[in-house]
């Protein structure tokens, strides 16, 4: 389950993240077309339990207002000094985020899908790169960290389907279910 940014979004950030690409080339770069805020990773996911998943999705999505969100700052899990992943930040209403993101979490559980990492503290995040060995990317991460892009509305939310292989992830939206509006 994720929260797609728009392009212009991307577009600020894939500015900010290309001098990184050139600078750390061992890396396993994540391209813009699979950049997106993960809420829930839901793992395999039966067959049979997708049209219950669909009806609980699309309730908890309807609960939840859009989000105004930008993407803002970046550094590495688990930390700067052994990285193993690169990532941009989110600014927000991260109470709100994480609302949504328990939402779901629990929608996916009753429909017979529990997500593998439901229980952790939620750090809404954009992946951009993985490191096969963890390394201290403080210097790689200094120009995320000033980074501040545009806000923008979060007015859906995506069941993503990702297709592992022998290059970078691909994803594939199954299904879409708007937020409601905020008020005024």
């Amino acid at each position: 389950m994720a929260i797609e940014p728009p392009p212009e979004a991307l577009a600020e950030l894939a500015a900010v993240v290309a001098p990184l690409r050139t600078a750390a080339p061992d890396l396993r770069w994540s391209g813009r077309e699979s950049w997106h805020l993960t809420l829930a990773f839901l793992g395999e996911v039966d067959e049979q339990v997708v049209p219950e998943l669909d009806t609980r999705l699309g309730r908890a999505a309807g609960r939840h207002t859009s989000q105004l969100l930008a993407i803002d700052g970046g550094g590495a899990f688990p930390s700067l000094a052994r990285a193993r992943v690169i990532w941009a930040g989110i600014r927000g209403d991260r109470p709100a985020l994480a609302a949504l993101a328990a939402s779901i979490a629990a929608g996916a559980r009753r429909a017979g899908a529990p997500p593998p990492d439901e229980g952790r503290k939620y750090r809404p995040h954009l992946t951009l790169a993985r490191c096969k060995q963890p390394l201290d990317a403080t210097q790689l991460t200094r120009p995320l960290a000033g980074f501040t892009g545009d806000d923008w509305t979060a007015a859906s939310i995506s069941l993503v389907s990702s297709q592992l292989g022998s290059g970078p992830p691909r994803y594939q939206e199954l299904a879409r279910w708007p937020l409601k509006p905020a008020p005024g």
